[in-house]
């Protein structure tokens, strides 16, 4: 995470927990940054005129002003454990740190008493996991996939066929793929071939951001091809 980007999940982590106070040292372990550099994001925040004050004595820490906190969310117990159930499955999945990240902070917004309960019956709830993960989505590859689009960036990778043979070829990505194989896959306008091709992301042996934008191509330019396989987008509303 670039400290742009650091910077406004700090203010929208205070936000979410207003008028609560979170430590520099809890902040820094959330962020994987020292609590040094977090006290000097704090403090480039509040000369920028964002109001975060900070709360001495053993339980201070830093908060934002009750006047740019979150409302209180209508977020009822048992909803709260549908959603956390929802992800539980996501650790191998694109945006996978994001959902745990909104996860936190529609737990933290809870009113008190609610969120309290919230925990009480996540409690009473245990899922059965495999000691091998279902899912085939690899991590550091993935992420670097996830920034490209939601930046929309052309990406640069190297491409391990059927065959093992390695090739270099600059990508504008455009869909992410998951199935019920576990296998997850990059659908993506391919230069080298000049054409919409689909990367299985455990051949993608490096990727890599470029500068360059990518095109405005359509969305159905980049439907998929996969065999025996029923595509459809999450749902938001």
């Amino acid at each position: 995470m670039n400290r742009t980007d650091r910077l406004y999940a700090i203010v929208e982590d205070l936000r979410a927990i207003s008028p609560r106070c979170r430590s520099a040292r809890e902040l820094a372990q959330r962020f994987e940054v020292s609590s040094r550099t977090i006290e000097r994001d704090i403090s480039a925040l509040q000369q920028a005129g964002v109001p975060i004050y900070a709360e001495v004595g053993r339980r201070g820490g830093y908060a934002l002003d009750r006047s740019m906190s979150l409302p209180p969310l209508n977020f009822t117990p048992a909803e709260a454990v549908a959603v956390a159930i929802a992800l539980s499955r996501t650790e191998q999945q694109p945006f996978a740190d994001e959902a745990r990240s909104a996860l936190r902070k529609l737990v933290a917004a809870m009113p008190g008493p609610e969120g309290e309960r919230a925990r009480q019956l996540a409690a009473r709830v245990q899922i059965l996991t495999d000691e091998k993960p279902e899912s085939r989505y690899t991590g550091s590859i993935g992420r670097v996939i996830e920034e490209a689009l939601l930046k929309g960036l052309v990406l640069r990778i190297r491409y391990a066929d059927a065959q093992s043979v390695l090739t270099t070829r600059d990508v504008e990505p455009g869909a992410f793929v998951g199935g019920r194989s576990g296998w997850w896959y990059l659908v993506a306008w391919c230069r080298l071939r000049d054409a919409v091709r689909v990367f299985r992301l455990d051949r993608i042996a490096d990727a890599a951001l470029t500068e360059e934008p990518v095109p405005g191509r359509p969305l159905e330019a980049f439907d998929a091809d996969i065999p025996h396989m029923i595509a459809r987008t999450p749902a938001l509303d």
